[in-house]
C-alpha cells in the first residue's frame, strides 16, 4: 500500500512539473540515440534507425519518429519538465538553421544514434555517414550561433545563450565500442583520454555561448540486454566499472571547468547510481523485469532488434529496456524525473531544475 501510494503521490508531482514553465528560452540536446529523436532519418547511408515499427507504439498516433523507444525519450521528458512539447526537432530535420528565423525559435535536438565522443565511435571505415558525431554536433550548432549573431546582436545572442540549457548524453557507445574491439585500450587509459575528449567538445560549446550544462552520465551499460546475452544473463562488470569509472572522471572535468570558468552552471546526472538501483530493487520502483528487452527475439529478447516482426511485450511500463540497447518510455521517465529533481546522490552538485535557476 505504501509503494502504491509513493507512485500515486509521484504521479502527481509529475503533472505539476509538466505544465510549469520555467524562464528558459531554448534547450539544445547533444547526444547519441538516449536523446535522439530522429537525426538518423535524414542520413541515407546509415543503418542505425528507428523510424519503423514496433518503436514508437506508445507514442502519440503510434508514429516511429526515429526515437529508439515505445514512445518518449529521456530528452523529451526532460523538454516537458520544462514547459515544452516535447524534445526540440533534429537539426537536419529544421533543414539546418532554417528553423532558427521562426519567431517562437526554442532550440533543436543534434543528437545521432550510434554516435560517440570519438569521431570514429558508430563510423564505417568508408567515407560514408553512419551517424553525427560529437564533434559534428558541436559544429553544427556553431552553425546555430552564428545564424542568431545575423538576427540578433551580439548581446542577444549571449543571454539567450546564457539562460538556454544544452543537455547532452554521450559515451556509452564510446565505452561499448573499445570494448568489444579487437584491442581493447586499457580503462586506466582509456577512461581519462575519452573524459579529455569530453572536456574539449565542452569547450568548443561555451565558445559559442553555452553556459548551462546537464550531463548525462553513462549507465551501467553491462547490463544491457545485449550485453547479457555474452555473460549467460549476468551483467558484464568490466564494462560496468568502466560507466562508473566514467562518471568520476567527468565529475573531474565539470568541477575544474566551473572553477576555472565561474558563469558555467552545470548538473551531472549520476545514470550508473539511477539505474543501477532500479537493476537491484525493480518492484520498489514499479518495474518486473530489469532483464530482458521488451521488444526482440530470441534469448533474453535480445537476439535481435526491434523490427515488425519482433515479440513485442504486453507490459511496456513494466519493462526497463525497450530493445537490446534501450530503455522503455517509463524507464526514460523515471530517469529524467531523477534529473529534473533528484538529490545530490543521484545528480551533483544541483539537479536540472536548479540548474534552469543557478546564477
Amino acid at each position: 500500500m505504501a509503494e502504491v501510494l509513493v507512485f500515486v503521490i509521484l504521479a502527481l508531482v509529475i503533472g505539476v512539473l509538466q505544465s510549469a514553465n520555467a524562464d528558459v528560452p531554448a534547450i539544445f540536446i547533444l547526444g547519441d540515440s538516449t536523446v535522439d529523436v530522429g537525426t538518423n532519418n535524414y542520413l541515407p547511408d546509415s543503418n542505425i534507425k528507428a523510424n519503423f515499427p514496433h518503436n514508437g507504439v506508445d507514442f502519440p498516433f503510434g508514429r516511429a519518429t526515429g526515437r529508439f523507444s515505445n514512445g518518449l525519450n529521456t530528452a523529451d521528458f526532460l523538454a516537458k519538465f520544462f514547459g515544452f512539447k516535447r524534445s526540440p526537432l533534429s537539426f537536419l530535420a529544421f533543414n539546418g538553421t532554417y528553423g532558427i528565423k521562426k519567431p517562437k525559435f526554442r532550440g533543436m535536438n543534434f543528437a545521432s544514434a550510434g554516435s560517440g565522443l570519438l569521431d570514429v565511435t558508430g563510423q564505417p571505415p568508408t567515407q560514408k555517414a553512419y551517424v553525427v558525431s560529437m564533434g559534428q554536433q558541436v559544429y553544427q550548432f556553431s552553425m546555430v550561433y552564428n545564424e542568431l549573431l545575423a538576427i540578433k546582436s551580439q548581446s542577444e545572442t549571449e543571454e539567450f545563450l546564457s539562460k538556454s540549457l544544452f543537455f547532452i548524453s554521450v559515451g556509452s557507445n564510446d565505452i561499448m565500442g573499445n570494448y568489444h574491439s579487437n584491442n581493447p585500450i586499457p580503462k586506466e587509459q582509456f577512461i581519462p583520454n575519452l573524459a579529455l575528449v569530453y572536456e574539449k567538445h565542452l569547450r568548443n560549446l561555451m565558445s559559442v555561448g553555452a553556459r548551462r550544462f546537464g550531463i548525462i552520465g553513462v549507465p551501467p551499460v553491462g547490463c544491457c540486454p545485449s550485453q547479457r546475452l555474452s555473460a549467460k544473463g549476468e551483467c558484464v562488470k568490466e564494462l560496468n566499472d568502466q560507466a562508473e569509472a566514467f562518471f568520476s572522471a567527468m565529475d573531474t572535468v565539470m568541477r575544474n571547468l566551473s572553477s576555472e570558468n565561474k558563469d558555467i552552471k552545470y548538473s551531472l546526472g549520476n545514470t550508473y547510481a539511477t539505474t543501477r538501483e532500479v537493476i537491484d530493487n525493480p518492484h520498489a520502483f514499479n518495474f518486473i523485469d530489469v532483464k530482458n528487452a521488451c521488444c526482440g527475439n530470441g534469448t533474453l529478447n535480445a537476439e535481435s532488434f526491434c523490427t515488425p516482426l519482433a515479440n513485442l511485450c504486453s507490459n511496456r511500463r513494466r519493462y526497463l529496456f525497450w530493445d537490446l540497447f534501450h530503455p522503455t518510455q517509463a524507464a526514460s521517465k523515471m530517469l529524467a524525473f531523477e534529473l529534473y529533481s533528484g538529490e545530490p546522490e543521484y545528480v551533483t552538485p544541483i539537479n536540472f531544475s536548479q540548474l534552469a535557476e543557478a546564477y
